[in-house]
């Protein structure tokens, strides 16, 4: 009998001694963690707004942990590529992928895809949200959102606009304007947003719809003409600007940046890297950067920003039945 209560315990020691090896494995991670250059993959072009955002926070981040973090652009195929090469990297916290609004929207407008954001990602945190602004080139005989409905009607499917391709915030944005407005535009899409605007100030289309960050240097200049934000009330960056909504009443596209890490990374990597990242969001130092490219920081838990992506998902299904949006 003795015996045998000594292999129990020996048996109980045994596995509170295997539990206290497992966890003090686990924890390893995050101790040395980043222990070689970060990853941040941008599903779009240089100076976007993910992309401002993206080298905002790998700056602050490579300063905090003495290590570099390093942007990688990959746009095309409406973020899919970027999405792709994510989902297929190491889950070791050293790759991460600055998601936005289009992924959303592009999971529900894509039957099929390579990767599924819900599934082959972890959410590490919400970190922002900004409106975008219409503009048209100076030609257009359009000086507000009133005109350009009165012009599109008279002109049915001959405006063009321009957007970083099928499925990006801009598209919907585009398509749902022009449901709710009863109008008739063509959409010519890009590779991403920056050619997009650069075609329009050339002529080559009439409108597009872009970060704040991006347009209005644009604007100032006189390249092209702002017509309205698209958030449901004026943004302090621009408080002569009209929402879009005032004309067409319940219109409303906020874009928004979050990160995440391929399925299966380290829980407490992802745990160290959102206590960083919502610090940053809520320094004012931070907030103040923020604010110059017409972004409000957020910052959540991880658990949050995965209900707030599944959220999105469902949403963007409904409006994409409702304006009858189809991918290009």
């Amino acid at each position: 009998m003795k015996t045998m209560q000594a292999l129990q315990i020996f048996k109980c020691a045994a596995g509170v001694l295997a539990a206290t090896a497992l966890s003090a494995q686990a924890a390893e991670p995050a101790k040395n963690y980043p222990a070689k250059p970060v990853r941040i993959i941008i599903m779009s072009s240089p100076a976007s707004g993910p992309d401002i955002l993206g080298r905002m926070i790998g700056s602050k981040l490579g300063e905090i942990w003495s290590q570099q973090f390093v942007v990688d652009n990959r746009a095309g195929a409406s973020g899919n590529i970027g999405a792709e090469i994510a989902a297929n990297s190491a889950p070791d916290g050293h790759t991460l992928l600055m998601v936005t609004s289009q992924a959303a929207i592009v999971t529900a407008m894509f039957d099929k895809l390579s990767y599924n954001l819900v599934k082959d990602f972890v959410p590490i945190s919400y970190l922002a949200s900004t409106p975008f602004i219409m503009v048209v080139n100076p030609s257009v005989q359009a000086a507000s959102i009133k005109d350009l409905i009165a012009l599109a009607k008279a002109r049915p499917g001959e405006l063009k606009y321009g957007s970083g391709g099928s499925g990006s915030p801009p598209h919907l944005a585009a398509e749902v304007f022009k449901a709710m407005s009863v109008t008739d535009m063509l959409h010519v899409p890009y590779k991403s947003v920056s050619p997009a605007l650069t075609d329009t100030i050339s002529g080559q289309i009439q409108m597009t719809i872009s970060v704040v960050p991006m347009v209005m240097p644009t604007v100032k200049s006189g390249k092209v003409r702002a017509l309205g934000v698209t958030s449901q009330q004026r943004t302090p960056l621009a408080p002569e600007l009209p929402a879009i909504a005032e004309f067409v009443p319940g219109f409303e596209a906020i874009g928004w940046y979050g990160l995440v890490a391929p399925a299966k990374t380290p829980p407490d990597i992802v745990a160290k890297l959102n206590a960083e990242l919502v610090k940053l969001m809520g320094s004012a130092d931070f907030r103040e950067r923020l604010a110059t490219m017409g972004a409000t920081p957020t910052g959540t838990s991880a658990q949050e920003f995965g209900k707030h992506i599944v959220s999105e998902i469902d949403k963007a299904r409904r409006i994409i039945k409702t304006a009858g949006v189809k991918p290009d």
